[in-house]
């Protein structure tokens, strides 16, 4: 297995491939968080929550990645850390106010998982 210090290109900035991973670690947390609160025929919401999470952290990390955003502020978090998860956030409520789930609260829960999920992934990965 390759080594996460193998995925950065330096040591403030992060591959593509790298953040594509994190990205993908975040959407199967956030898959596990909504199959677990949202009911069975809600598959669509499940989809929803699993590729929002996903393309929130992958587009964010993408175009931020940029040494001042990326150094760590707060030791163990950098801007970045904390960003991505308030972008999650943002997508899963526009969804939510798009198309209404079918069930609004257990939506919520798996919304809030999934920023939960969104930030440690971040923290932890990156």
């Amino acid at each position: 297995m390759t080594s996460a210090l193998a995925l950065t290109t330096s040591t403030t900035t992060f591959s593509h491939s790298h953040i594509a991973l994190t990205a993908a670690v975040t959407g199967v947390f956030a898959l596990a968080a909504a199959a677990w609160r949202l009911p069975k025929k809600a598959w669509a919401d499940v989809i929803a929550v699993t590729v929002l999470s996903a393309a929130s952290v992958y587009l964010w990390r993408t175009s931020a990645n940029m040494p001042q955003l990326n150094d760590d502020g707060l030791p163990g978090f950098s801007a970045n850390d904390w960003a991505a998860p308030v972008l999650t956030y943002v997508f899963l409520g526009t969804y939510a106010q798009l198309r209404t789930p079918a069930d609004p609260r257990r939506y919520a829960q798996a919304s809030a998982l999934a920023v939960i999920a969104s930030l440690a992934v971040n923290v932890i990965t990156i």
